[in-house]
């Protein structure tokens, strides 16, 4: 929608030409990404990037364990949605679900053997995606300037929601 800057009836702050047009690569180029990378994770490894995310995540906890909704909170996922990716984790044998080790009450998710060796087979695949895919397209102060983007949209983003920090 090309409009003036500012519609005086509704005080919407329209998107200029180039900002529209930054905002619909980004919304391309994100969703390409992810297809990508998630579709590189399916064939070489039988792993889809919410699985891959959840292996991470656990790999870099204490004692590769995390309470489930711990771990919904970390990746911005419903808690159902985990639910049934760590089902599938477990049914493979890449994650086992757990009596908390805290308090007897709540369930963990944790890493087997099984997957931190899948994830670790998998994390070259990953990590060369995101080279090719983005880090070796943009100069180093682009990347750097995209990396001060989001991280002053995440904090916004926490500030209102604070369940929603992922960091």
């Amino acid at each position: 929608m090309t409009a003036k800057a500012t519609d005086e009836a509704t005080g919407t702050r329209w998107l200029t030409q180039d900002q529209q047009r930054s905002w619909r690569s980004y919304l391309v180029g994100t969703t390409l990404l992810m297809d990508r990378l998630d579709r590189e994770l399916r064939e070489h490894h039988d792993l889809s990037m919410p699985e891959y995310e959840i292996l991470v995540r656990l790999s870099e906890a204490p004692s590769r364990r995390m309470r489930m909704a711990e771990l919904a909170d970390a990746i911005s996922h419903s808690r159902s949605r985990v639910t049934h990716t760590v089902a599938r984790l477990e049914r493979d044998g890449l994650v086992e679900r757990l009596t908390c080790a805290s308090d007897g009450r709540g369930v963990e998710a944790a890493l087997t053997d099984a997957g931190y060796d899948r994830l670790v087979a998998a994390a070259p695949t990953h990590v060369e995606g995101v080279r090719r895919f983005l880090v070796d397209l943009a100069a180093d102060d682009d990347f750097a300037a995209v990396g001060r983007v989001f991280d002053a949209v995440a904090d916004v983003l926490i500030a209102t929601n604070p369940a929603a920090d992922l960091r």
